[in-house]
């Protein structure tokens, strides 16, 4: 009796942890504010909130329950009033600062998740189907440790075929091929929907080799989703981005492209007042010059 009760209090903690609620913790290491979006799949229920603004080097975490599916995204560039109304530059799902069953806008760089019931494994992926707006890296705590981290650490953005790119100001997010051009080949719809004849293309390919592990096209299963029973799972934006480098401690509240432009109107601004400075100099010697002139 003793034997079975101290098996018992041995097998009781893996008991709990497969049947308690899962954890995400969203990690901003970005030098920038950015704003999750969380949309549930059908039949699971919303994780409160279902949006957020998140500072440059905060985390927040939130609690699914067993079985529950849906995905999430970072939204940059948002401008939001007292209210929670407003627009993000990408990402957007549409309705203000929470989501409310909303979905991104693509481009949008996603995890997506469908938890365990029970003793059942979880399926995740970081998928690129819908284009990419940020870098993610998404790493779950498995109860035997045996979890694989995903994700997409490459900045697209920057090396974004032209007929793919998003612009404002510095490209700020890269369409996928079906989001460009609607193609059923691309789009794997129509005629080409199905793993045989929707194949990778030229621009899915250019995703998959800068992400290896991420969802490049509709059917890129084999090497993009995983499986594991994870308790939490940390989802990080930014993750290669060396906050120590950030001298000053100072973070900005915009993505690089919206930074930039006010940069550029400091800028602007300073280079008025040295040409005013020196037109004002220039007319002083002038009225010098004639005034002790001959």
């Amino acid at each position: 009796m003793i034997r079975h009760a101290g098996a018992f209090a041995l097998l009781f903690p893996v008991f709990l942890a497969i049947a308690k609620a899962s954890t995400f913790t969203i990690a901003n290491n970005c030098p920038y504010t950015i704003w999750p979006g969380i949309l549930a799949g059908a039949g699971s229920p919303d994780i409160s909130p279902t949006g957020f603004r998140l500072e440059g080097g905060a985390s927040y975490t939130v609690t699914a329950s067993p079985a529950w599916s849906g995905r999430l995204w970072a939204r940059t560039g948002c401008d939001f009033d007292g209210a929670g109304n407003g627009v993000c530059q990408t990402g957007d799902c549409g309705v203000g600062l929470e989501c409310k069953g909303r979905g991104a806008q693509p481009p949008a760089t996603l995890f997506e998740v469908t938890l365990g019931n029970g003793e059942a494994e979880d399926f995740y992926d970081v998928s690129l189907v819908d284009g990419y707006n940020l870098p993610m890296i998404v790493e779950p705590q498995g109860l035997d440790g045996g979890c694989n981290v995903t994700g997409c650490t490459t900045n697209l953005n920057s090396g974004c075929p032209r007929e793919l790119q998003v612009v404002d100001g510095d490209v700020v997010a890269c369409k996928s091929a079906c989001g460009a051009f609607g193609l059923d080949q691309y789009c794997c719809s129509g005629s080409f929907a199905s793993p045989t004849l929707c194949r990778p293309s030229y621009y899915s390919t250019i995703f998959k080799s800068a992400c290896p592990r991420a969802y490049s096209y509709a059917f890129d299963d084999g090497t993009s989703t995983f499986t594991c029973k994870a308790v939490a799972y940390t989802i990080t934006f930014c993750p290669t981005f060396d906050r120590s480098r950030r001298s000053n401690g100072a973070l900005s509240n915009q993505p690089p492209s919206l930074a930039k432009k006010q940069d550029n109107n400091l800028v602007s601004s300073s280079m008025r007042q040295t040409v005013s400075s020196h037109l004002l100099l220039v007319a002083i010697i002038i009225s010098i010059s004639r005034y002790f002139g001959p």
